[in-house]
């Protein structure tokens, strides 16, 4: 096949640039207008975010009417814990997008497919060799230590222990969405994502409340409507990935045993992304402390939860989507040995990242009362702190939203280490240790905590742009060599 990096000639032969091959992959992604490119990339997954975000929501609402509080706090406690085990094996699934996008660019369908079949076989050894019955065992203990109250761990513990047991569903389809991305094919994930959400809803609805002969199972039917939901969306991307009806498949003709060569490869580059994830999540715990320590705190956690966990998740939606599509763009173009255009994509990335989030903070910083009313926030003291925060973020969010693209570009050509100290400087370092100086010097207020936050994403921005100009990654190698005979 034809190096897509060296376009053929008109005197060179045909054998040499197999059309089908050449059409399996999108083409605009590496020769087409950049804007077209990102934004065809971005959307599909700015459109999952959302979709997936509400019906969290609903599934809260519905197990708070239902069941009572204890099963929302039940909910969010066991999502707190099983968040931080699936960012780290997902970051499996962040070196598999390294390799998938290098490769395509390059056009080299064997590499692909090689690579996202040893993903897929490794994210099944672990979740059911490790996850399950790890998970399992270990759960009352991981309530404990987040100090779970008594009647929050009996129905935490259920549901904690069936989305550890049965999560192989959710990890293909993370591992699946990942690959299609980065192969320049968003809308299969989006289409798959919306289709999962629809099931997901509808079995909680069903599971959480009891319907005919079906009992209520309450908050553990969340948990199971969850399971059931991407299991089946599993077991469909399996086939499609079986009989090849999608832009990469399993690979025919070369065994069906782990490549260790690949799955090394999948560490290499996805462990930093890992270990990124795990401290930006203890980072945030800490955060929450400080918050908690505040002499309004109850305030100020209501204001927090509502202005940065709901309204501000608007803007890591749009981000993490442009995100994506830097990583592809960059990924493609480096494996096409088209570095100068991987720069100008991720710099068109940015733009756009940069408009969406300012029109976003307008609204924070023009009708903060309006959208605080929303979620019904009344009290005077809840108002003026959620106030003070949206303004904040209003500005915040362009930087965190230009940060997690050049990140995505980072993650995207193999940098991966560069994305972790940048996060543990700006994410933990720069707003803990703000808050800190102000407690012991002095008296920390909300808008100090405010502005530590609008801090590290500032230094997020700032230090990700450096590192990207700096240009090292185009000097990173990937490759995974001949497939084992």
């Amino acid at each position: 096949m034809t190096d897509i990096a060296a376009p053929a000639t008109p005197d060179q032969a045909p054998a040499e640039a197999p059309a089908p091959k050449a059409r399996r992959y999108d083409r605009s992604i590496i020769e087409g207008p950049l804007p077209r490119a990102v934004w065809k990339l971005a959307w599909p997954t700015m459109v999952t975010n959302v979709i997936s975000g509400l019906q969290g929501m609903v599934d809260h609402v519905l197990v708070g009417h239902l069941v009572g509080y204890q099963a929302n706090a039940a909910i969010g406690v066991s999502f707190q814990i099983f968040l931080v085990v699936i960012v780290f094996i997902s970051s499996l699934f962040s070196g598999m997008s390294v390799l998938v996008a290098r490769f395509v660019g390059q056009g080299d369908e064997e590499k692909v497919n090689r690579t996202v079949y040893q993903a897929f076989i490794t994210a099944i050894g672990i979740a059911i060799g490790i996850m399950a019955p790890a998970g399992y065992f270990l759960s009352p203990y991981l309530l404990d230590l987040v100090n779970a109250a008594p009647e929050v761990k009996a129905e935490a513990l259920p549901f904690l222990r069936v989305m550890f047991l049965f999560s192989s569903g959710m990890l293909i389809f993370f591992m699946l969405s990942g690959a299609l991305r980065s192969a320049g094919d968003a809308r299969t994930p989006m289409v798959l994502g919306v289709a999962m959400t629809a099931l997901n809803l509808v079995l909680n609805v069903v599971l959480i409340r009891g319907l005919g002969p079906i009992p209520a199972f309450g908050t553990v039917g969340s948990a199971m409507g969850t399971c059931i939901a991407s299991g089946l969306v599993a077991l469909y991307s399996l086939y499609k990935l079986w009989s090849g009806g999608w832009v990469v498949a399993f690979p025919r003709g070369q065994g069906w045993s782990p490549d260790w060569t690949v799955i090394r490869s999948l560490f290499r580059f996805g462990l930093p992304t890992g270990i990124q994830g795990i401290a930006m999540n203890v980072g945030g715990v800490l955060m929450l402390s400080f918050i908690g320590s505040l002499a309004l705190s109850a305030p100020a956690q209501a204001a927090f939860v509502v202005g940065y966990g709901q309204l501000f998740s608007l803007v890591t939606w749009m981000a993490m989507g442009l995100m994506g599509a830097a990583a592809a763009v960059a990924g493609q173009n480096l494996g096409a040995s088209q570095p100068d255009r991987a720069a100008h994509g991720v710099a068109v990335a940015a733009r756009i990242a940069m408009y969406v989030a300012g029109a976003l903070g307008a609204m924070f910083f023009l009708i903060p009362h309006q959208l605080l009313g929303m979620f019904g926030i009344n009290e005077p003291a809840v108002v003026e702190i959620g106030v003070q925060l949206l303004r904040v973020l209003s500005v915040s969010g362009i930087f965190i939203a230009v940060a997690l693209t050049y990140t995505g570009a980072l993650q995207g050509t193999g940098d991966t280490k560069g994305p972790l100290y940048i996060s543990i400087i700006s994410q933990v370092a720069v707003p803990l240790g703000i808050c800190f100086v102000i407690q012991q010097t002095g008296t920390l207020l909300p808008i100090h905590v405010w502005i530590a936050i609008l801090c590290g994403h500032l230094f997020r921005c700032v230090l990700s742009v450096i590192r990207f100009r700096q240009g090292a990654w185009r000097r990173i190698v990937v490759d995974i060599g001949a497939p084992a005979r």
